[in-house]
């Protein structure tokens, strides 16, 4: 997945200006997508340069006024190019899981409470997303838009459901660890 890709779904979703589109990421494309504001406006340059969004008119002097945008066709060709486009999923990168591989060498020490911290972080997002299903997707709201958009909400809380659950399961595996906090033999703290 790409930044531009994701700045076109939000402009074909709802004409923006870049402050508009950084408040709309913080709001649901970052669950999965995340970008800051300036590489939001450089994306926007970008994009504007290739020819797949504009700047609308303003009645108003440019100077000072803030800018907003719209999908060309062009953009919408490219968006629909892209999502049609096979991709292969990319390997998973956490390192949480590198960190516990290694605490099998080197001990353990600080990991389980920061297994602690991830299960409460994981269970807030869960709790968020919850909130936001039950708020955004009632019994009944079932255009073909909404599916797809609940598709996405639903994956994300299903990856929440499966942290919180292996983070519970972890915390019960150190729990039984035996002499966790030690470090294991031929590997003594400096």
């Amino acid at each position: 997945m790409s930044l531009p890709h994701a700045i076109l779904t939000a402009l074909v979703e709802r004409p923006s200006s870049g402050l508009e589109l950084t408040r709309r990421f913080d709001k649901s494309i970052g669950y999965f997508w995340s970008a800051t504001h300036q590489q939001i406006y450089r994306e926007l340059g970008k994009l504007e340069t290739e020819g797949f969004i504009r700047t609308l008119p303003s009645d108003q002097p440019a100077r000072g006024q803030k800018k907003s945008y719209e999908v060309l066709p062009a953009g919408r060709a490219e968006l629909a190019r892209w999502t049609s486009a096979s991709q292969d999923p990319r390997p998973h990168r956490d390192s949480l899981l590198l960190r516990m591989r290694a605490a099998a060498v080197v001990g353990t020490g600080g990991i389980e409470a920061d297994l602690r911290r991830h299960l409460d972080l994981h269970r807030r997002q869960l709790a968020e997303y919850e909130e936001i299903e039950k708020r955004d997707f009632p019994p009944g709201k079932d255009s073909s838009q909404d599916r797809l958009r609940h598709l996405v909400l639903r994956a994300g809380i299903d990856l929440e459901t499966f942290w919180t659950q292996w983070l519970t399961h972890a915390l019960e595996e150190f729990a039984e660890l035996p002499g966790r906090e030690a470090e294991l033999p031929g590997h003594e703290r400096a």
